[in-house]
């Protein structure tokens, strides 16, 4: 009797094989995350500052805001 797991592998291997990617590829892809990385990054150093110029104002409503803000730019960027 099979597994689950060994079953789903079979099934996998046979809608194709893998995909091996060249170098160039994996080098772009690298490039790539790196991009998004640094724009995350960006963002987040954005809205950490303005969080702090909020709580020292104590706008708290402000604050609340910059922190859903910095959560949905953060999944945006991330998905």
């Amino acid at each position: 009797m099979k597994s689950a797991y060994e079953l789903a592998m079979e099934r996998l291997s046979k809608s194709g094989p893998t995909v091996k990617l060249t170098a160039e590829q994996k080098k772009e892809l690298a490039e790539l995350d790196s991009k998004y990385a640094a724009k995350v990054a960006e963002r987040e150093i954005f809205l950490k500052g303005e969080l702090a110029k909020a709580a020292g104002n104590a706008d708290f409503e402000g604050m609340e805001q910059l922190e859903r803000q910095l959560i949905s730019e953060r999944k945006t960027l991330q998905a």
